[in-house]
């Protein structure tokens, strides 16, 4: 995923592998519907933006086959150098600030970074500058404020505490630049860059272990931060990572607005 320096979740960090498996879990299915759609197949040429992890790029290079080339992106490239190899090439690259790479694509992809990334106009821009003409563009992103609870069945103390946690994480994300309502956005923001058949749809997972793990890893990850910025005690933490190791609370994420759409 792409970051800046002030990016809360850092790709170095221990518990970031642990996200990313869960990520991929979650999400994985739907993104590979949508790629399949879109009909990337032998020979295609594929930029993978902010590619976080492996599970995408490792897809996408089995679907491109010797002849096409996927670059994988990101600002931090530790947890995607693993999938470096023919036909895939690993680049350190900051999607919100620097100039795409050289090659024309048949498809552009980012999953969960544009809303992280303060410049998202221009690497939206970036991104559609990449494609060849007739080229596809699948962003998928979150939208924490169109389901802004862990626990959308608030029914007890500990759903409270997830609810207050989650709304502590997201306030993080404001102080750091996220837009927490990019994803609605998407479709719009395609048409009026010119992409053409433009479509969307959303994912909402409501409960599943993956939830769980996601949420641990995730609020591990950024135990210092809910601390020191006065919204969590080191109790609540220890409370709230014992609720949700016991499996007894639906966790849900943010939508997943995937849209799509051809250049020109």
């Amino acid at each position: 995923m792409t970051r800046t320096d002030g990016y809360l979740l850092d790709n170095g960090q221990a518990e970031a592998g642990q996200r990313f498996d869960a990520l991929a879990t979650l999400f994985d299915p739907t993104t590979f519907r949508h790629l399949e759609g879109l009909g990337v197949g032998p020979g295609w040429r594929v930029w993978e933006v902010g590619a976080g992890g492996t599970s995408v790029v490792s897809w996408l290079a089995k679907k491109v086959g010797p002849t096409g080339k996927v670059v994988a992106t990101d600002i931090d490239t530790t947890r995607v150098a693993a999938a470096g190899r023919p036909p895939v090439e690993v680049r350190v690259h900051d999607v919100g600030t620097e100039e795409p790479p050289a090659e024309s694509f048949d498809l552009v992809h980012a999953r969960l970074v544009l809303v992280h990334v303060p410049d998202r106009e221009r690497a939206l821009r970036s991104m559609i500058k990449a494609l060849r003409p007739g080229g596809r563009l699948l962003v998928e992103d979150a939208d924490p404020a169109l389901q802004p609870l862990l626990c959308p069945d608030e029914h007890g103390p500990e759903q409270q505490l997830a609810n207050r946690l989650r709304h502590g994480f997201r306030a993080l994300l404001a102080d750091r630049g996220a837009d927490l309502s990019y994803g609605r956005r998407l479709p719009r923001l395609f048409r009026e860059a010119g992409l053409r058949r433009v479509e969307a749809d959303a994912y909402f997972p409501v409960t599943s272990p993956a939830c769980a793990a996601l949420e641990s890893a995730t609020v591990r990850q950024i135990r210092d931060q809910l601390v020191s910025a006065g919204i969590a005690t080191e109790a609540d933490i220890d409370r709230h990572l014992s609720n949700v190791a016991a499996g007894s609370m639906d966790l849900a994420t943010a939508p997943m607005i995937s849209v799509w759409g051809r250049k020109a």
